[in-house]
């Protein structure tokens, strides 16, 4: 695993919170809890340059919300839903059924 991963206790709802206040960030949490971990290339398309997803896997990575693991050349991405429900249990739940399903790229 990579160094910046909060342990559970440590997983702040006001990080949580403002990690998940961005739209696409949003996406990413929707994508990665419909289709389960992911390579990072895969989640969200060509759209948004690499850059911009780098800063938006470590927001989500540094506040708890999300597993990053190498994989080779790349990172593989999945939702850290035990630690979150146990940490607020039923946050995670009722973001994710007001979110309108997303339609993901093939793997």
């Amino acid at each position: 695993m990579i160094a910046q991963h909060p342990e559970r206790d440590q997983i702040l709802l006001e990080n949580v919170l403002t990690a998940l206040g961005n739209p696409l960030r949003l996406r990413i949490v929707r994508v990665l809890a419909d289709a389960g971990e992911r390579n990072c290339g895969t989640i969200l398309g060509k759209e948004i340059s690499k850059s911009t997803l780098t800063h938006h896997w470590r927001v989500l990575r540094d506040s708890g919300v999300i597993w990053q693991r190498p994989s080779g050349r790349e990172n593989l991405l999945s939702l850290r839903r035990e630690d979150l429900d146990a940490r607020f249990p039923g946050l995670l739940n009722a973001l994710l059924n007001a979110l309108e399903p997303t339609t993901t790229p093939p793997a």
